[in-house]
């Protein structure tokens, strides 16, 4: 059996992922703070067909012939988005690194760049999903307005007070490498060995990003160059269909040969 027919299905194969991939950023051009996928490949082992006469005192004078295309990984390009004025006081939006630490309902800590933020009935601040803010803050029942400074601090206006009462103050986490960072859905993400463990800080000091409210992070998903990338991998997909093709048709020719 041609081994072209092998090579040219795992290039399928490849392709397919990264267009499974394009057809993801695209899905979610209009998430909040949604961090588009990008799919790494790399070739295949080789296997030595021949030993050849070469030059005396060369390392290596066999030749070799690959296996075809693999993919070597996905990951997330964690490039900010663009910052849409919402005007809503609970919307905030983190101008630079970092992420919001949250607490998910099975005790783990999961890290977002979604800041749409409400208060529960608890009086919690809280994601759009519920899940609380780390660290917690309280929101007292009778507070008329809540505002975010740069710096992560959150004021609340209170009866009987003339000046904002201060409840708390933001957190971001950060990682040395947010690439490695599993998605997990919901704007959520988990650490892992390729991300290393979270290290925190406030906002706006050192390399984290300061808090901007009324705002919200837009995808950075850009239409014009995933139209490109999904007309080059169905290009290279057709490619690969057309090898298969042309092993076909010369496997068909070597069986009808007659003496």
């Amino acid at each position: 059996m041609l081994d072209s027919l092998y090579i040219a299905a795992t290039g399928m194969n490849a392709q397919q992922l990264g267009i499974d991939t394009i057809s993801n950023n695209l899905a979610n051009v209009n998430t909040t703070a949604f961090k588009k996928g990008r799919v790494g490949f790399q070739d295949l082992m080789y296997r030595e067909l021949a030993r050849a006469n070469g030059l005396a005192g060369s390392a290596d004078n066999s030749t070799r012939s690959g296996a075809g295309v693999g993919v070597a990984g996905t990951a997330k390009l964690f490039i900010a988005g663009e910052l849409k004025k919402t005007e809503v006081p609970l919307d905030i939006a983190i101008r630079g690194r970092g992420f919001l630490e949250v607490l998910l309902p099975d005790g783990t800590h999961a890290y977002t760049r979604a800041g749409t933020l409400q208060v529960n009935k608890d009086g919690m601040l809280v994601t759009a999903d519920g899940n609380p803010i780390e660290p917690s803050i309280q929101v007292p029942d009778d507070a008329s307005a809540l505002t975010f400074a740069t710096d992560g601090r959150v004021l609340a206006t209170v009866p009987d007070e003339k000046e904002p009462v201060e409840l708390g103050t933001l957190t971001l986490a950060d990682f040395v490498n947010p690439s490695g960072l599993r998605p997990l859905g919901d704007n959520l993400y988990l650490p892992t060995e390729q991300s290393g463990d979270a290290f925190t800080g406030k906002p706006a000091e050192g390399t984290f990003g300061s808090i901007a409210q009324g705002f919200l992070e837009a995808s950075n998903v850009k239409l014009i160059d995933e139209f490109v990338a999904l007309i080059v991998a169905q290009r290279a997909y057709e490619v690969s269909a057309k090898t298969i093709q042309a092993s076909d048709e010369m496997l068909g020719i070597a069986n009808n040969l007659r003496r």
